[in-house]
C-alpha cells in the first residue's frame, strides 16, 4: 500500500473509534459494553500496526534501517490478515480430539460409553442483529470500508 492509502487507512480506523466510543455511552447493557470494549480494542490493534507500517515505510523511503524493508514485508502480511472477534474464537487440534476458546485450555471431545465413541467438537454461531445492536451497521461499515473483517461469534456445543 502507498503512504496515501495508509494515511486514509489510518483515518477511518480512527474514525470508527471515535463512533464506537460514542455509540458506547447508549448502551442499555454489560453484554453491549463488552462488545464495544472489545472492538475498540480491535481497533486499537488495528491503528498501531498501521501506524508501525507507515513509520516502517518513511524508514525504507529514507534508507535509514537496512532491515526495514523485510520488517514491512512482514507488518503488511500480518496486517492482511488482521481480523476482529468480538466475542470467542476457536482453535481446534485433530490430531488430539481437542478444543479451545479465545486461548483458554485445552478440552478434548472424545466421549467413550456403551453406546460407542462419541466426537463433538463445538461450532462458532454469529450473533444475530438483535444481540448486536448498534453496532450491526458500525460492523459492516468498518468490514467494507477498511476490509477488516469483524466476527463477532460465540461458542456453541452442538447436541448431537
Amino acid at each position: 500500500m502507498t503512504t496515501d492509502q495508509n494515511l486514509m487507512l489510518y483515518t477511518k480506523l480512527a474514525g470508527f473509534r471515535l463512533i464506537v466510543l460514542a455509540n458506547r455511552f447508549s448502551c442499555d447493557s454489560e453484554f453491549s459494553r463488552e462488545l464495544h470494549d472489545r472492538l475498540v480494542e480491535g481497533l486499537d490493534a488495528a491503528i498501531a500496526r498501521i501506524r508501525l507500517i507507515m513509520e516502517l515505510g518513511r524508514s525504507v523511503f529514507a534508507g535509514e534501517d537496512e532491515f526495514a524493508a523485510y520488517r514491512l514485508e512482514g507488518e503488511t502480511e500480518i496486517f492482511n490478515r488482521l481480523s476482529i472477534n468480538l466475542l470467542n474464537t476457536l482453535e481446534f487440534d485433530f490430531d488430539t480430539f481437542e478444543y479451545r476458546i479465545n486461548g483458554s485450555s485445552w478440552i478434548i471431545v472424545v466421549a467413550a460409553d456403551d453406546d460407542g465413541v462419541e466426537i463433538n467438537y463445538p461450532e462458532l454461531v454469529a450473533l444475530s442483529e438483535e444481540e448486536l445492536g448498534s453496532l450491526t451497521p458500525i460492523i459492516k461499515n468498518i468490514t467494507q470500508e477498511t476490509g477488516i473483517p469483524v466476527q463477532a461469534a460465540r461458542a456453541v456445543q452442538s447436541l448431537a
